[in-house]
C-alpha cells in the first residue's frame, strides 16, 4: 500500500514539474514575440505578459492583477478616450483593429492594431477563460498610409485639370479649324495645349526622380567635378530664359576653387533646380549664380530679385505638393514638386540647404556640398 502512496505521489511530482516546464516554455515563446501580449482573466485582470508589451505601452512594469485599462487606455482616431473594459467585454470572437490610439506620457499619441482573442474552453472542461490581447506600434505604418492617400488624392488633382486643358484646348482647335479656319485662334489653342502637356512632362519627370531619390537607387557615383565649368555650362543653359524675362543673369565664382568630390547628377539637378524657380519667380532684376571654397568643399548660391517667400511659406516650402497661397506666386504654374526632390537629392549628397528671402526683395538659396569619398 505504501508502494502505491509513493508511486502516486512521484507521478503528481511529475504532473507538477511538466506544467511548470510548460508554463516556462510558455513564457518563453511569449517573451520571443515582437508584438506585445498580454493575458486576462474573465473579470479583465492581468494575468501574463511579455517584454514587447511594455515597450510598446512605454511602461517599466505591469502588476499582475491590475486590470487592463489601468494599462492600457485605449483613444479612438480623434483621440477621445474610450471604455477599454467593455470594448474588451463584448468581443465573443477574435477581432482586429488598427483604428485605436494610445497616449504616452509626453502627450504623444501613437497608432496601435490590437487584436483581442476570447478563450473558450471544450464543452465541459475546466480551466481559465479570459482573453488575449496581440499589440502592435503601427505609428510608421499609418504615417506612411495617410501620405500614399494624401499623394494620391493631390496627384490626380494636379493631374485632372492640365488633362482637361490640353482636351478642351486641341477639341477647341479643331472645332475653329472645322468652322472658321482661323489660325490666329488655332495657334492660341494649341499654344495652351502645348504648356499644359509641357507641365505635365515636367511633373512626370519630378515624379519619377523623386520615386528614384526615396528609393535611393539614383546613380550615385562620386567624380570630380569641376565648378567652374559646371556654373558656366548652367548660365550658358538657362541665359536664353533669362533675357526673355529682360533679366540679366550673373555668375560670382571663386578663383581659388579647386575640384569638388560629389554626385554630379545631383549637384546640377539642384543647381538646374533653383535657377529655374529663380527665373520663373523674378519679374525684374536680376539672377547671380555663385560657387565659393569652404574648407570641406563648395558652397553654392542662386540669389535673385523676384517675388520672395514669406516667413511662414520659408517654413514648408520643401514639402511635397507644397503651393504658396500668395497671388502673385500662384499665377506661375509648377508642380510644387521641385524643392521636395531638391531637397531629397541634397541629403543623398550629405549636403545642407539655407534660405534667406524677404517678400518682394528676392530670395537666395544656398548650398553646401561637402568632399565625399574621393574617386577611385
Amino acid at each position: 500500500m505504501s508502494d502505491r502512496i509513493v508511486l502516486m505521489d512521484k507521478k503528481a511530482d511529475s504532473r507538477v514539474v511538466d506544467a511548470l516546464l510548460e508554463h516556462q516554455r510558455l513564457e518563453s515563446l511569449i517573451n520571443s514575440m515582437a508584438d506585445g501580449v498580454i493575458a486576462i482573466d474573465e473579470k479583465r485582470r492581468i494575468a501574463l505578459y511579455n517584454g514587447a508589451a511594455l515597450n510598446i505601452l512605454d511602461v517599466n512594469r505591469i502588476h499582475r492583477g491590475d486590470n487592463i485599462e489601468t494599462v492600457l487606455k485605449l483613444l479612438d482616431a480623434d483621440g477621445k478616450v474610450l471604455d477599454t473594459n467593455a470594448i474588451v467585454k463584448d468581443t465573443k470572437t477574435q477581432t482586429i483593429s488598427r483604428d485605436y490610439k494610445i497616449r504616452y506620457s509626453d502627450d504623444s499619441l501613437a497608432s496601435i492594431y490590437l487584436s483581442i482573442s476570447p478563450v473558450h474552453l471544450g464543452y465541459g472542461k475546466k480551466g481559465d477563460k479570459g482573453f488575449v490581447l496581440i499589440v502592435r506600434d503601427i505609428t510608421r505604418e499609418k504615417s506612411l498610409e495617410e501620405e500614399r492617400d494624401e499623394f494620391i488624392s493631390v496627384i490626380s488633382h494636379e493631374l485632372r485639370t492640365p488633362a482637361a486643358t490640353i482636351e478642351g484646348s486641341v477639341g477647341n482647335a479643331l472645332f475653329i479649324a472645322e468652322k472658321t479656319g482661323d489660325m490666329t485662334k488655332i495657334k492660341e489653342a494649341l499654344t495652351n495645349a502645348h504648356d499644359q502637356s509641357t507641365y505635365l512632362e515636367d511633373m512626370i519627370n519630378d515624379l519619377s526622380t523623386l520615386a528614384r531619390a526615396e528609393r535611393g537607387v539614383l546613380k550615385d557615383t562620386v567624380t570630380a567635378i569641376n565648378p567652374h565649368k559646371l556654373v558656366e555650362s548652367l548660365q550658358e543653359s538657362y541665359i536664353e530664359q533669362a533675357h526673355a524675362k529682360d533679366l540679366e543673369m550673373h555668375l560670382d565664382i571663386d578663383p581659388t576653387l579647386e575640384v569638388l568630390n560629389s554626385v554630379e547628377l545631383y549637384v546640377k539637378e539642384i543647381l538646374q533646380n533653383f535657377i529655374t524657380n529663380a527665373i520663373k519667380y523674378t519679374e525684374k532684376g536680376n539672377i547671380v549664380v555663385s560657387a565659393k571654397k569652404v574648407e570641406d568643399g563648395v558652397t553654392f548660391s542662386v540669389s535673385d530679385t523676384g517675388l520672395g517667400i514669406s516667413k511662414g511659406d520659408q517654413a514648408r516650402v520643401f514639402d511635397k505638393f507644397f503651393r504658396s497661397e500668395d497671388f502673385h506666386t500662384r499665377k506661375q504654374s509648377g508642380t510644387g514638386l521641385g524643392l521636395h526632390v531638391t531637397k531629397k537629392l541634397a541629403q543623398l549628397s550629405k549636403a545642407t540647404i539655407t534660405l534667406e528671402s524677404k517678400l518682394g526683395e528676392g530670395s537666395t538659396f544656398t548650398i553646401h556640398f561637402p568632399n565625399l569619398d574621393n574617386p577611385d
